[in-house]
């Protein structure tokens, strides 16, 4: 029987490393739907979880697929799921459930070209707002943007520890691109991961957590352990019974959104690439960074003063970097495969004007085509007839 992968160098494909990392993580549920690009997940949790002991359902649909992983949450396992756009549109209803009864999972968003089925199997950055800004209500979410097959690996391991840390939906927002591509990656031995153990209370301890700032999370129950569980979708207090009183469901929302606000610094998680001079900053995430190093390196020979800023988390939002960038840079230049989603908190919380690259989904642009943009668009370009100008 196959427990985890072996240590050392490997070749490997996107998503055949997030479903190693995931074993790895612990998890033992995988409840999920097929969908371009990120069916691959599907297909190898399918084949491994019945390896370690784990159980894996294939769903009619994306809706059912978050409650079942929801409900296996729930009942003790580390559960996860992988879709792409649509699907994840679908998911926004029970991702909304698990955020307010702080239920852990990892949800892996492939993003591909769209809106609607758009062009399944080639790349974009369209749903970044939805992983913001998808489920209906007050929320604060945890968002990864790997930009290679090895940071699909590590931070698959460390949405599922986060999500654990902070109780709640964690997502990996990767590309197309990332999912599908295959290359090197270092596989360390298991033990030397960090995993973070699902807290549980005990059946014997019946104190309880209100909901303020002095804890993080309240640890989980489980079903049949000689307690009763409240579990419920309803505005609740700290003990799980619902309530309309605007008194607690301030104190809920306060416990749900300071989780992750008061954190902030421990969860955001960022690169710089050459950024000690740079009067010119590209903000670049996901696979479209890798495009942007090359065309730092490159204008940094031809003597410009380039550099790179790349999010590895879009969510919670590096407001302070962003601050602290705009004080010594004379321009910053979001590029994104979309018509603009991150430039709008880019610009918010920017002391210098904003610029846009948009790159048409569906095709990752040349190092030498996003030099060109970032040298002849002084001003945000207009979009006319749906080709960026």
């Amino acid at each position: 029987m196959k427990k985890f992968i072996n240590k050392g160098q490997h070749f490997m494909n996107g998503n055949y490393a997030c479903v190693e990392a995931a074993i790895l993580a612990g998890c033992r549920f995988y409840g999920g739907y097929p969908i371009t690009p990120s069916s691959e997940i599907l297909e190898g949790m399918s084949a491994r979880l019945p390896e370690v002991g784990g159980h894996f359902i294939e769903m009619e649909d994306e809706i059912g697929s978050i409650a079942a992983v929801l409900g296996a949450s729930n009942a003790g396992l580390k559960a996860m799921t992988a879709t792409s756009g649509p699907g994840f549109s679908l998911m926004q209803e029970g991702i909304g459930l698990a955020m307010i009864t702080e239920t852990p999972c990892v949800i892996v968003d492939e993003m591909r070209a769209g809106p609607s089925t758009g062009i399944p199997t080639r790349v974009s950055q369209g749903d970044v707002m939805q992983g913001r800004w998808g489920t209906h209500g007050d929320v604060e979410t945890i968002a990864y943007a790997p930009n290679s097959v090895q940071e699909m690996f590590d931070l698959t391991i460390e949405a599922f520890n986060q999500s654990e840390n902070y109780r709640q939906p964690v997502f990996i927002m990767a590309d197309q691109v990332v999912g599908h591509m295959s290359e090197k990656i270092v596989i360390n031995d298991p033990d030397e991961y960090h995993v973070t153990e699902r807290i549980t209370r005990n059946s014997h301890d019946d104190s309880m957590t209100v909901f303020d700032y002095s804890r993080d999370f309240t640890p989980m129950f489980l079903p049949g352990k000689g307690f009763h569980g409240m579990v419920d979708s309803l505005s609740h207090d700290e003990r799980g019974y619902p309530s309309n009183s605007p008194e607690v469901g301030d104190m809920m929302m306060g416990h749900l959104l300071g989780k992750i606000r008061n954190n902030r610094d421990k969860i955001v998680r960022y690169e710089e690439f050459m950024l000690e001079d740079a009067d010119i900053v590209i903000v670049a995430y996901g696979i479209l960074s890798r495009v942007a190093e090359r065309v730092v390196t490159d204008g940094r020979k031809n003597g410009l003063k380039i550099g790179m800023f790349r999010p590895v988390t879009l969510w919670p939002f590096p407001d302070h970097e962003i601050e602290r960038l705009s004080e010594n840079a004379e321009r910053i230049v979001v590029a994104e495969i979309n018509y603009g989603q991150y430039s709008h908190p880019v610009r918010e919380y920017s002391r210098i004007p904003v610029e846009e690259i948009h790159f048409i989904p569906a095709a990752l642009p040349s190092p030498e085509a996003m030099l060109r943009s970032v040298l002849k668009s002084p001003e945000p370009r207009a979009i006319k007839g749906g080709v960026s100008k």
